[in-house]
């Protein structure tokens, strides 16, 4: 208040002889800490030139934004300026006791206005308590108590010390709802973020009553009830009490209002644009309309007319929305007109200091000179997130040199980019290990290095990946990879050894379709002994073969992680270039997604893959196809379809057909687990040299429920299935799970 009051009135303190002077010398009268000559640069007053009362006002504006001087009074005679001042007191040294945690003493020293080895402000010391409260406040401490202690050094330096009392954190007993008269309590309850202190909950820090929970709470519970319909949706939260072992109740009042369905939707287009280009959106207004509002369901109107706008290269465009409450309904219009003609003047890069700014600006899809359009803008960020070495990306927008062009600064927050997986499986032969480790952001340049290796009771196999997503001559990824894997079966007599080595390339063709080409080379040693049958002998011997591989995949879905609708189809097939013995090889995966209701989202996937053996070759053993763990679950890996004796040998043929039901909401928000269940079809078959090997073709089925946690140690996701057809001779897996983490 002193401050301010002394700024509004600066004339009260400046005193001129005349309406103006030149000053010639610059007395400086009660400083102690600080020099005359930096008193002089923070003023910015300058010798021999001529100063009037607004210039003085300046100066006196200038010195106190510097936060050292307590008063100041200017005085302007016969050429000299004398400024008259009291220094702040000096805080010699900042304390934070009654708190261990470094990382919370670094917080609170960060958010208080009172800063070491600066001024001691005491109006400031008022406002630090509540800060430090509101702090400890957040992590679940309500009820703790802080005090502003000042040590005096000598007239004009003191010690500050701040001693806290976190207490205990108070608990929440119960969670309450007043006024939600359609949404059931138990449904909100797994909406929000906040959870009631149950004893199975020890690990969850969302049982703390926190500030910062409730604030999230309200979001999601408005953002919940308005995508049912509510539009006029309000809630107010409030601590009902706290007992004596500081636990509290929480309660949320809730308003929800008329529940409105959408009555009309339509567009209107400026005379600049072809309205026919627009048409093919009534066909989703149709679908929406006599639905309850749902500002999802207004997004997803907005990225169709989006990709309307990117597919015709429509530049300058602007459009929004408007929202017109009839009654007991929305209408909804979409305004489509010619923007302002606006350029890029410049991208900056910000935040990124592991990561080459080169990597950041090779996924945008925007240049400096280019039109501004928030839709490419928001489109480059989401191939920036798509790297996965970012934890954050945002955008500003601001004002360039001239009014026509506009500055994009692209913020970045880098994130953990090493991974290290680990899984198991547990069946009736035994059980499978493997382990990963990966690098998303190598040496900074979004590079890719990756290292597997499965171990099971048979076989040991190792692959080494390195992807460079910044090659540019065919297209934007080239990969490079190094496999190795053994087998020794000592019971069927053979054992082998495989070493390939490929490199690869993808590229956009089309919109949603990607395009590769690869070259493989490989050696195979199939070594066999006198207990292998005579089908295994024939096919023994040293092979070596390079192939090339060219496929397309075509991704229609609407993102590329848990995807809620949409399709994508992957074609492969590996050609003989040079090879002992030439195969031809085929594979097509496909998958459908499609939300049945909010609760349900459904999956169909197929796969199915093929080789042949060109000029009358048998395929060998280590060529044939089998089915994974993760297509046939339920199953060891390629333990079901032909066998030698008892060796599963793979087929010429496998496929797989796989129905999933994902339940986003079956499991409360706040455990962090994505429930599925699963009915999986499937068969390998097919032995093109001997009619003796048992090759059933019966279709093998399981099914099973699969769990995601995300925990505190990283990732982590379990299987359980059950057969419900197999073969006498198949080898199942009941059980397996998967943990990754970060480092």
């Amino acid at each position: 208040m002193i401050k301010t009051f002394t700024l509004l009135l600066f004339f009260l303190n400046i005193t001129f002889s005349s309406s103006a002077e030149i000053i010639k010398n610059v007395i400086v009268n009660g400083n102690n800490r600080v020099s005359d000559e930096t008193i002089k640069i923070y003023g910015g007053i300058k010798l021999n030139k001529n100063y009037n009362e607004n210039d003085l006002n300046t100066v006196l504006k200038k010195l106190y934004e510097t936060d050292f001087f307590e008063n100041i009074n200017l005085k302007i005679d016969n050429n000299i300026l004398t400024i008259n001042l009291d220094e702040y007191p000096f805080i010699n040294q900042l304390i934070i006791d009654g708190e261990k945690s470094n990382r919370i003493k670094n917080e609170i020293k960060k958010a208080i206005r009172s800063k070491n080895k600066r001024s001691l402000i005491k109006s400031n010391l008022a406002k630090d308590i509540e800060i430090i409260k509101l702090l400890y406040s957040s992590l679940g401490y309500n009820t703790s108590k802080v005090e502003a202690k000042l040590k005096k050094i000598d007239d004009n330096n003191f010690d500050l010390l701040f001693q806290i009392n976190r207490g205990t954190k108070t608990k929440i007993s119960t969670i309450k709802f007043l006024g939600n008269n359609n949404i059931r309590s138990k449904r909100l309850r797994d909406v929000i973020a906040s959870e009631e202190d149950k004893f199975w909950k020890f690990i969850s820090r969302n049982t703390n009553l926190s500030e910062n929970l409730i604030n999230l709470d309200l979001r999601l519970l408005k953002n919940y009830y308005k995508s049912l319909g509510f539009y006029d949706i309000k809630i107010s939260s409030n601590i009902a009490k706290i007992n004596k072992i500081g636990n509290a109740d929480l309660v949320y009042t809730i308003n929800e209002g008329q529940r409105y369905t959408l009555n009309k939707i339509s567009t209107n287009i400026d005379n600049v644009f072809d309205k026919k280009l627009f048409f093919k959106l009534n066909k989703t207004y149709k679908k929406y309309i006599g639905e309850y509002y749902s500002p999802f369901k207004i997004k997803n109107m907005l990225e169709e007319l989006d990709e309307i706008i990117e597919n015709n290269n429509l530049q300058f465009v602007e459009h929004n929305v408007e929202e017109i409450i009839e009654n007991e309904s929305i209408n909804i219009v979409f305004n489509i007109s010619e923007g302002e003609k606006t350029l890029i003047e410049r991208v900056n890069i910000i935040g990124n200091s592991i990561t080459n700014e080169s990597v950041v600006r090779g996924e945008l899809l925007v240049d400096e000179g280019d039109p501004f359009t928030k839709l490419s803008i928001e489109k480059s960020v989401s191939e920036i997130k798509a790297r996965n070495i970012f934890k954050t990306v945002n955008y500003k927008v601001s004002d360039g040199s001239k009014k026509n062009l506009k500055i994009i600064d692209i913020e970045v927050e880098e994130m953990p980019t090493g991974e290290i997986s680990a899984g198991a499986g547990i069946g009736t032969s035994g059980g499978s290990f493997a382990i990963g480790i990966k690098e998303n952001n190598w040496l900074g340049e979004g590079k890719q290095l990756s290292f597997d290796i499965e171990v099971d009771e048979e076989s040991l196999a190792g692959t080494l990946n390195f992807n460079d997503p910044n090659y540019n001559f065919l297209g934007n990824t080239i990969n490079y990879s190094l496999s190795s894997e053994s087998n020794d079966k000592p019971d069927q007599g053979y054992e082998n050894s495989i070493i390939t080595g490929s490199i690869g390339t993808s590229f956009e063709q089309y919109k949603n379709v990607t395009a590769s080409l690869g070259l493989s080379a490989s050696y195979d040693d199939l070594r066999t002994d006198g207990t292998a049958s005579a089908s295994l002998k024939k096919n023994s011997g040293e092979f070596s073969e390079i192939a090339g591989t060219y496929g397309f995949i075509f991704d229609k879905r609407n993102r590329a992680f848990m995807p809620t609708s949409g399709s994508v189809i992957n074609f492969g097939q590996t050609l003989p270039i040079y090879a002992d013995k030439s195969f031809l090889s085929n594979t097509i995966i496909a998958s459908s997604y499609k939300t049945l209701d909010e609760n349900v989202v459904g999956a169909a996937k197929i796969f199915v893959s093929a080789i042949n053996g060109l000029e009358g070759d048998d395929v060998r053993i280590s060529k044939r196809k089998g089915l994974s763990s993760k297509r046939m679950r339920g199953f060891e890996k390629n333990k079901i379809g032909p066998v030698d004796g008892s060796d599963h040998i793979g087929g010429n043929y496998a496929a797989a057909l796989n129905f999933e039901a994902n339940l986003p909401n079956f499991l409360p928000e706040n455990t962090n687990t994505d429930l599925s269940l699963f009915l999986d079809f499937g068969n390998v078959w097919g032995v093109d040299y001997d009619s003796s090997i048992d090759d059933s073709n019966k279709i093998r089925s399981s099914a099973g429920v699969a769990a995601n946690w995300i925990s505190p140690i990283g990732p982590l996701s379990f299987t359980l299935a059950q057969n419900l057809s197999k073969a006498k001779t198949d080898k199942t897996e009941s059980f397996s799970f998967n943990l990754g983490t970060t480092f």
